[in-house]
């Protein structure tokens, strides 16, 4: 059996861990970089954040106003709709009277047509055949 023997100087103690203690001062110091790019990157998300904020304040502060418009434009167009729709339904209402004096003219012409064209036949007939007999009488005399 081989037997381990202690250290017995500051460079013995250093000579006899040193690739163990190099990896492990290694490891430290990439930990401690990795941890330094990370405070870096944490704080410039904090540095986003805060422009994000103030550029949602900026156009928030622009946009509350021209929705207030937008709202106000809305409003009125829902008022003028409204009134074309009542003007729409007076219209139709006018409309439908004066279709139904249409046929009502259209229906009185038709019974008049069909009433007095034969009394005005016979009677533009008689005075063509009366007319006819005094210009033969005439041509008699």
């Amino acid at each position: 059996m081989s037997s381990v023997t202690a250290p017995t100087t500051v460079t013995d103690m250093f000579a006899a861990d040193s690739g163990t203690d190099t990896a492990l001062v290694v490891v430290l110091v990439l930990c401690a970089v990795a941890f330094a790019a990370l405070v870096l990157v944490l704080y410039r998300v904090l540095v986003a954040l805060a422009d994000l904020r103030s550029d949602l304040e900026v156009i928030e502060a622009e946009m509350l106003p021209m929705l207030n418009e937008l709202r106000d434009a809305t409003r009125e167009t829902r008022g003028i709709i409204d009134e074309a729709r009542g003007d729409l339904k007076r219209f139709d209402k006018v409309l439908g009277s004066a279709e139904s004096i249409s046929e009502a003219v259209a229906d009185t012409s038709r019974v008049a047509r069909t009433v007095l064209s034969a009394p005005v036949i016979k009677v533009a007939a008689a005075a063509t055949g009366t007319r006819r007999a005094f210009s033969v009488l005439r041509r008699r005399r």
